[in-house]
């Protein structure tokens, strides 16, 4: 079915959460809706706000440009727009324009009457946003807490909250996040080498099926779940991943101060070996 035939198929009345038919509108193949709307706002809130602020530091430089969060002093307070008001009404904007875009999401997926798997996908990636620069700030009790807007500001307050905590690494939670990354990683560039191997054959030969797709996995690892089975699995792995992360950091600060490497003591002192000559001193 050509695209734009598809399109006039489904552009139909209804599934708005706000506003009804006033705000049910296209421009374009673009369906905007009041989320659309609200979305456009603080998007270009926001930028025009970076953009500002980056007129009033020193640089240009890209890479250099930085929009600071406030001073720990001011804690959770309103702090003047030059020393950090800036960022919090930007975290505002962001905020605003992530989650209307889920809520746009959410009107698309119910005028199409399928599931709502996407914005509940993309509500993940919002999570580990907002986790940075709301929960975590809010359980220290301070938005200096925040990470800055800006690039290489950005990776040097990774660097230094790592560090911070001495071995980083160590964190159960970071663990067990990258790990769910690296497979995330590992299963869809399987998922999507076999698709393309299957779908892009070589001149003068048909296009596979999804039976020679199984067949190939039953026969490389003596399992295959299927072409259904395979993206639950992506989803749930690349999930899985985000909400670790956030688990991982916001667990740093409030609820763990110390070296990471210590917190694996229990285990040193678990009754099992704790006693041996080989238990470490």
């Amino acid at each position: 079915m050509a695209l734009l035939s598809f399109e006039r198929k489904y552009r139909v009345r209804g599934g708005t959460l706000i506003g009804g038919d006033l705000f049910d509108f296209w421009v374009g193949p673009f369906y905007i809706g009041f989320f659309g709307l609200t979305s456009a706002f603080f998007a270009l809130l926001g930028t025009a706000l970076i953009v500002y602020g980056a007129s009033q530091g020193p640089t240009w430089n890209p890479w250099l440009i930085s929009i600071n969060p406030p001073d720990v002093s001011y804690g959770l307070a309103f702090a003047p727009m030059a020393e950090g008001g800036l960022w919090q009404i930007i975290t505002i904007c962001a905020t605003g324009a992530f989650c209307s875009w889920a809520l746009r999401e959410v009107e698309i997926c119910r005028k199409l009457g399928m599931g709502y798997h996407v914005p509940f996908a993309f509500a993940f990636a919002i999570l580990a946003y907002v986790t940075l620069v709301i929960f975590r700030p809010l359980l220290l009790g301070a938005w200096g807490h925040g990470f800055p807007y800006g690039i290489f500001s950005h990776l040097q307050w990774v660097s230094n909250t790592g560090y911070q905590y001495l071995q980083f690494h160590y964190n159960p939670a970071h663990m067990i996040a990258i790990t769910f990354f690296f497979t995330t990683t590992l299963a869809l560039s399987l998922h999507g080498g076999l698709i393309l191997s299957a779908t892009n054959p070589a001149k003068g030969e048909t296009v596979k099926t999804p039976e020679h797709e199984n067949s190939f996995f039953r026969d490389t690892i003596g399992y295959s779940i299927g072409t259904l089975g395979v993206h639950r699995l992506g989803l749930f792995l690349a999930l899985s991943a985000v909400f670790w992360s956030a688990v991982c950091i916001i667990i740093s600060g409030p609820y763990w101060t110390e070296n990471w490497a210590d917190w694996w003591n229990w285990w040193l002192n678990w009754p099992f070996w704790a006693d041996s000559a080989l238990s470490p001193r």
